[in-house]
């Protein structure tokens, strides 16, 4: 499909559960409740410390962090503190397209307003990690983000629901059967 929810508590989600993102447009919407002292941790977060990406509150602040093979992490911040109550955020990305691992535009939004944009200059192709996962509410393992550790990445509000959802323009099909094979060989 081309949507997908999921739940506070979800964790250890094996990356061949949750939709592909790779190589596509996509967006990350959340609807989560900042406490009234404020809030930070990891709305959601898939892969770890060597590829993935983190959706989170920095500081108070929504932050977007794209982990490209543990060279180089790319984080676009709101400037201002999320105000405590229910809000809806999101992070749409605008893959460039013209092949795979490409890179493209980042957006942030809180409540429909964009609060922060960015660039990836690359993404990853075909596979984060064979052993990392995706998890809501928090980052198990080893952190895609060097702003927060596995211990502290727990969220300290409250989180409703995450929806991933992808656009029409996927490049999957420039995956060959023989890459793909060699894939779930190696995840095995």
């Amino acid at each position: 499909g081309t949507s997908q929810k999921l739940f506070a508590g979800m964790g250890r989600l094996t990356e061949n559960t949750v939709l592909n993102l790779k190589n596509k447009s996509h967006s990350v919407t959340a609807e989560i409740t900042v406490d009234e002292g404020g809030s930070n941790g990891v709305i959601v977060a898939q892969g770890g410390a060597f590829a993935g990406w983190a959706l989170y509150l920095h500081d108070g602040r929504l932050t977007y962090c794209y982990n490209l093979l543990g060279l180089s992490r790319t984080k676009i911040a709101a400037s201002q503190v999320l105000p405590a109550g229910t809000s809806q955020v999101r992070m749409e990305f605008t893959y460039d397209g013209g092949g795979l691992a490409k890179g493209g535009d980042v957006r942030l939004f809180v409540a429909g307003d964009e609060v922060a944009t960015g660039r990836l200059n690359a993404t990853i192709p075909m596979i984060f990690s064979a052993d990392e996962t995706c998890d809501v509410g928090q980052d198990t393992a080893s952190p895609v983000s060097d702003d927060y550790t596995a211990t502290s990445s727990k969220f300290t509000g409250t989180i409703g629901w995450v929806q991933l959802d992808i656009g029409d323009d996927d490049h999957d099909h420039l995956i060959t059967d023989e890459d793909r094979w060699r894939v779930a060989l190696a995840r095995q």
